[in-house]
This record gives C-alpha cells, sequence and structure tokens, in this order.
C-alpha cells in the first residue's frame, strides 16, 4: 500500500493546508499531488449527506470538534440506493475527521464504515496525524458527488472537495496554520463501495487527485 506521500508531508510539517478530504487516501500514483479510491451530481447544499444512513443498531455517533464544519452537496436523486450511498460516503469522510481531532479516540466509526485498502489507508492516515500532534480545523465542502450503481452490492461514487479554509492544527499550541487558496486546494475524488451484510456501504477503495481541472470553480 503506497502512502499519500503529499498529505503525509504535509503533516509533518504543518505548512501547508490540510487535505481534509482526503484523509484516509490510497495513493496510486508518484505524483505527490495526487493522494489515493471514484463518481458525481450536482444539487443542493446540506450540511447532511443526501439520505439517512442504513439503520444498523451498532452504526456509531460521528461527533464533530465545533471548528471543524464539513459541507455535503445533496444530489437531486430520486433512487433510495444512490442516497444510501452518499449518506454512508459522507459518514465515512466524517469518521476519519474525527479520529484525526480525537472526537472518536478509538477510530470505532473509521473501522466501521471502511474496509480492505481504503480501512489501511484510513488507519495510516490517522496514525500520520498523531505522530505529527496535529489536528484539523477550518470548513471544507463536498460538491458534484454522482453515484454509479455497478450491483446489488458494489457502486462507485465521484466528487469533488473545495478544502480552500480547512487547515492543519497544532494540539499543543492550538496554532492554525492558515494557507493561501489556490488550485490545489481543489480535490477530485474517486470511490469504490461495497454493501456489507448490515446493509453498510463500506469505502473499499479511494483515490485522489490535487488541483484536478474538473473540480476548479
Amino acid at each position: 500500500m503506497n502512502r499519500p506521500l503529499r498529505l503525509a508531508t504535509v503533516a509533518l510539517t504543518a505548512s501547508a493546508a490540510l487535505l481534509l478530504t482526503a484523509c484516509g487516501s490510497d495513493d496510486k500514483s508518484k505524483d505527490n499531488d495526487k493522494i489515493a479510491g471514484a463518481e458525481q451530481e450536482g444539487g443542493k447544499k446540506s450540511t447532511s449527506p443526501s439520505a439517512s444512513p442504513s439503520e444498523d443498531a451498532d452504526r456509531p455517533k460521528i461527533k464533530l470538534p465545533s471548528d471543524l464544519n464539513m459541507t455535503f452537496e445533496e444530489p437531486s436523486t430520486g433512487d433510495t440506493v444512490k442516497k444510501a450511498v452518499l449518506a454512508d460516503n459522507a459518514e465515512r469522510m466524517r469518521a476519519v475527521n474525527a479520529a484525526i481531532t480525537g472526537t472518536d479516540p478509538k477510530g470505532e466509526a473509521v473501522g466501521y464504515y471502511n474496509t480492505g485498502r481504503a480501512l489501511e489507508a484510513s488507519a495510516t492516515w490517522v496514525e500520520t496525524f498523531k505522530k505529527a500532534d496535529l489536528s484539523i480545523t477550518g470548513e471544507v465542502r463536498y460538491y458534484d458527488r454522482r453515484v454509479t450503481l455497478k450491483d446489488k452490492k458494489t457502486a462507485s461514487l465521484s466528487f469533488c472537495a473545495d478544502e480552500g479554509k480547512g487547515y492543519t492544527k497544532d494540539k499543543k499550541s492550538g496554532k492554525t496554520n492558515k494557507t493561501p487558496v489556490t488550485k490545489k486546494s481543489y480535490v477530485s475524488y474517486n470511490t469504490q463501495l461495497v454493501k456489507n451484510d448490515a446493509g453498510t456501504w463500506q469505502t473499499s477503495q479511494i483515490v485522489s487527485t490535487r488541483g484536478a481541472a474538473q473540480c476548479q470553480p
């Protein structure tokens, strides 16, 4: 498994904006601007996933710190299965950030919403921040979220992320490492998801490209 080199470097040096949406990436490129997972569908902006996640008694509750805001645009789709995929993907993104910020120190939600290589990469990502004694703060917006259903238990999802207002934060000093907005602040994601026996759509692979042309404003 290749590690997200650019993100790891960012975390260890605390000299650039955090790639919030790339948390738990599976890097398949030698290009440091590409991290590692795929699809899209525009619509209204919402601070919540477009549909409630599947009803599982063991589903962990995710709470983020007050200084971190993650916004997910709601695609205009009437398909209940696609809505479930979108909802569980949103929870997956929130889960990784909850582990990083310390609101889920054991990473229970990370293990719930990830599987396979995505789970391995997510654990590595969280550990990178822990070793660097960094957290994350600010805002990140997810948009152009599009789902393709391959069969009853597999799907692909692509989306973009605006990380222009997302930053790393030193845990000891509380200092926010702010950086200017550039084309690198916009990230394209391609993910693969599988539905487990509990009915949860788990992310199994995730690939991201920083500075992607299709995500630029």
